[in-house]
């Protein structure tokens, strides 16, 4: 039973992603491309800080992006919202049964989602789209934390191969999952079952992958249906409560 003046972990999460300033190139670029913003946004207000994850906290299906994008994210405050990127993601989530519609473009938009959480490796806009390997491990605590507070998660989406890397070292710091030796190579529809968790990998939904024809509509619902079946199968232990059969009744045995 919580206690008065206990803090909503969510809440306490959120707070401290917000107000981190733990990676000086990435506190300048994102407070930067916030001050001078693009031609197209020039009277919008950006958002400027470390965006955290967004979804359902109740939710079996974790996808893990590498970073807010920096007119994206970085604008609106909520991940994948407000770029091309989101804008494939969500319209799949829709299709996929997990969002209430197929648009993001706001942090106050009202969009929904039903048992799927999505969030980043790294949780300010990078430059060049590439933080380095210091800022992502400097990040991890926040993926792990976030793993941690799902409790029911099933399956985790890497969108890339970068986020691909994260969820696996996230997983094992969080002691939810140990990776199998060596490491599977990130591929689109890649499937690694690691204890309680699938892990999936899907190409990122980003301009180079859906202009190009790398990632289609097609590809990314096939890998978000397999998340919803890997979800709603049973678990381990059930279905090995349901393979063993139960003992049969001893007959009385007669007098004699």
């Amino acid at each position: 039973m919580a206690r008065a003046g206990d803090r909503d972990p969510w809440a306490a999460l959120r707070a401290e992603i917000e107000a981190c300033r733990a990676c000086p190139r990435l506190v300048t670029w994102r407070e930067q491309v916030a001050h001078t913003r693009r031609a197209a946004y020039r009277d919008q207000v950006y958002w400027g800080r470390p965006v955290p994850g967004f979804g359902d906290p109740r939710a079996r299906v974790v996808l893990v992006g590498l970073a807010p994008a920096a007119h994206g994210g970085n604008r609106t405050g909520r991940i994948f919202t407000g770029d091309r990127s989101g804008d494939w993601l969500f319209a799949a989530l829709w299709r996929a049964g997990f969002a209430d519609r197929p648009t993001s473009v706001a942090r106050d938009d009202g969009l929904a989602l039903t048992d799927a959480y999505v969030t980043a490796a790294v949780r300010c806009a990078p430059p060049r789209n590439r933080p380095d390997a210091a800022e992502r491990e400097r990040c991890r605590p926040y993926l792990v934390r976030e793993l941690r507070l799902l409790r029911r998660r099933r399956v985790v989406v890497a969108l890339g191969g970068l986020a691909w890397a994260a969820v696996w070292a996230a997983l094992e710091e969080a002691g939810l999952a140990r990776a199998p030796r060596p490491r599977p190579p990130f591929a689109h529809g890649a499937e690694v079952p690691a204890g309680t968790v699938t892990v999936l990998g899907c190409y990122h939904p980003s301009q180079q992958n859906t202009f190009t024809g790398r990632l289609t509509p097609a590809m990314l619902d096939a890998v978000l249906a397999r998340a919803r079946a890997l979800a709603d199968a049973p678990a381990a232990g059930a279905l090995s409560a349901a393979a063993t059969p139960s003992p049969r009744p001893r007959r009385p045995r007669r007098s004699r």
